[in-house]
């Protein structure tokens, strides 16, 4: 699975043979997400120095206001993945519909698919909290050599070849999987490499960390209620910690570490829940999965939900696998 201190580089050419379609391109994918990467943490890390910070004006598909640096870096990642000649269509949290690449070139065979949120969190920006990029990656469904169509997007989780995320904090790490486990990769900003510094990362079976927006409590179902509460009661040593960054790459990549859960449950406010279930919710079940946690909506596996439309949201449930089964329990029990 790799050695600590291997380059990103070294270990995708190392362990390409445990990708069960072996053909290099998904390795040229990693590496292409990797450089889109780099140029997104520069501009994040000088985001106090320019003018980049803050709202354009504007508001995307899913009707929230864009920041300077949302459009920054979904436009980096879109022209790194197309110039590239890598994929052969990307579906972004920040764009109407999907993009079709190279779709007039006959001799375009390229297999693969992306989806991406290109800036989770991105509104933590301004003051300068953690903050986080994450893609999903398929295989097309449609013949190759022709242009791209939305049943190549709207797959099942499960049906992912690759998923991860970059954390742009007090380091920068990508952390992504193939279907082979989840590894760790801290970038050394002097050299601009990545090097393997979490191989083999797994959420404990159990943990102490519960992580939601409490002034949404009025909002959620009796059972998530129910659960939080569970969680403060003072036995069975509880209570547990609450912590919520508001940024769901630097929350998952905590719970993932200390061992913990995640909740965005759906609400009145938000009938359907908010988190969009192809820009988010899958790719990050996904890793949990690889990462011995796992996922839900409170009664239904993340990985096994039919998505209906690109920017579909979903509530989630995901972290520890006795902590997601606690909430289910909870819910079962209790309902909305």
């Amino acid at each position: 699975m790799g050695s600590k201190n291997q380059t990103l580089g070294e270990f995708i050419i190392e362990n390409q043979d445990s990708f069960k379609y072996t053909s290099g391109e998904l390795s040229r994918l990693i590496n292409s997400i990797r450089l889109a990467a780099k140029v997104v943490n520069h501009e994040v890390n000088k985001a106090g120095l320019v003018d980049i910070v803050g709202a354009v004006g504007d508001k995307n598909i899913q009707g929230e206001e864009q920041q300077k640096l949302d459009i920054y870096a979904n436009d980096k990642f879109i022209q790194t993945l197309s110039n590239r000649n890598i994929v052969c269509g990307i579906a972004s949290e920040e764009e109407d519909s999907f993009i079709t690449i190279n779709s007039q070139d006959e001799n375009n065979q390229n297999k693969y698919v992306v989806l991406i949120d290109p800036l989770d969190g991105s509104s933590n920006i301004d003051v300068n909290v953690s903050v986080g990029t994450i893609f999903s990656i398929y295989r097309r469904v449609t013949p190759v050599g022709t242009p791209v169509k939305l049943e190549d997007f709207l797959q099942k989780g499960s049906e992912q070849v690759a998923a991860g995320y970059v954390v742009y904090g007090t380091s920068t790490m990508l952390v992504y999987t193939t279907g082979d486990g989840v590894n760790g990769f801290t970038l050394n900003p002097a050299i601009g490499t990545f090097y393997l510094s979490h191989p083999n990362m797994v959420f404990p079976e159990d943990g102490t960390i519960y992580s939601v927006n409490e002034g949404n409590y009025i909002d959620f179902p009796l059972g998530i209620k129910k659960y939080i509460k569970y969680c403060q009661e003072e036995e069975d040593d509880r209570p547990y910690t609450s912590r919520y960054i508001g940024s769901l790459v630097s929350d998952f990549h905590r719970n993932m570490i200390k061992g913990g859960i995640y909740m965005y449950p759906k609400g009145s406010r938000n009938p359907n829940g908010k988190l969009r279930l192809l820009y988010e919710c899958n790719p990050m079940a996904f890793l949990a999965e690889q990462a011995n946690g796992t996922s839900s909506d409170g009664y239904t596996r993340t990985l096994d939900v039919t998505p209906t439309e690109l920017h579909q949201r979903v509530p989630f449930i995901c972290g520890s696998k006795n902590m997601v089964a606690k909430v289910e329990e909870f819910m079962l029990k209790f309902g909305e």
